[in-house]
């Protein structure tokens, strides 16, 4: 009688055990990457005046057909403006608002500005994370001297925060975009 006792307990205990198994070997939930085919930069200037708009639409994604790229204006020697970036998906009706979702998560994006090949641009964050790190939905942005060449907008997935900047930031890139800008 005593073994079958110690056989029920010991079968009880298995079972018990492997009910209370721990969760950390539970599978992490999954965060889908975000589908962005538009960015729209809206650059107000500070002192008043038209506001200069810069977009890119990719509504085929990696399909055959080259994103549409925009910049309605230049920008003016001097002059600083307050920038603000919409992220869209349009692969839905009515479209999404993606900026929401990047700033509901702002601990884990982070945007990036990079002026390239003689663009005489500076840019200074606005809007940071819960943790006072940058996360650049709005920023500034300030025209220097008359120049020409390139501003890349570049949203980072779950960067390292602090960063110095992009090259140090790791992360995955969730969309990068090229715009080609004068300043006059």
């Amino acid at each position: 009688m005593k073994n079958l006792n110690l056989l029920a307990f010991a079968i009880f205990a298995t079972v018990l055990f492997a009910s209370c198994s721990n969760d950390d070997d539970a599978p992490a939930p999954v965060n889908e990457e975000e589908v962005i085919t538009t960015l729209k930069v809206t650059l107000t200037p500070t002192g008043g005046g038209t506001p200069i708009t810069m977009e890119t639409r990719d509504l085929d994604g990696d399909g055959p057909n080259p994103p549409v790229v925009a910049v309605s204006q230049n920008l003016a020697t001097g002059v600083t403006y307050n920038g603000a970036i919409i992220l869209q998906n349009e692969t839905v009706s009515p479209p999404e608002n993606i900026t929401e979702e990047v700033e509901e998560e702002s601990l884990d994006h982070q945007f990036f500005y990079t002026s390239g090949d003689g663009l005489d641009v500076t840019t200074e964050y606005s809007n940071f994370d819960t943790n006072e790190n940058p996360l650049g939905t709005e920023f500034t942005l300030t025209a220097g001297e008359v120049s020409s060449g390139t501003l890349t907008f570049t949203l980072r997935h779950e960067p390292t925060k602090p960063n110095t900047g992009l090259n140090d930031a790791g992360g995955e890139t969730d969309f990068t975009t090229t715009f080609n800008v004068e300043v006059q």
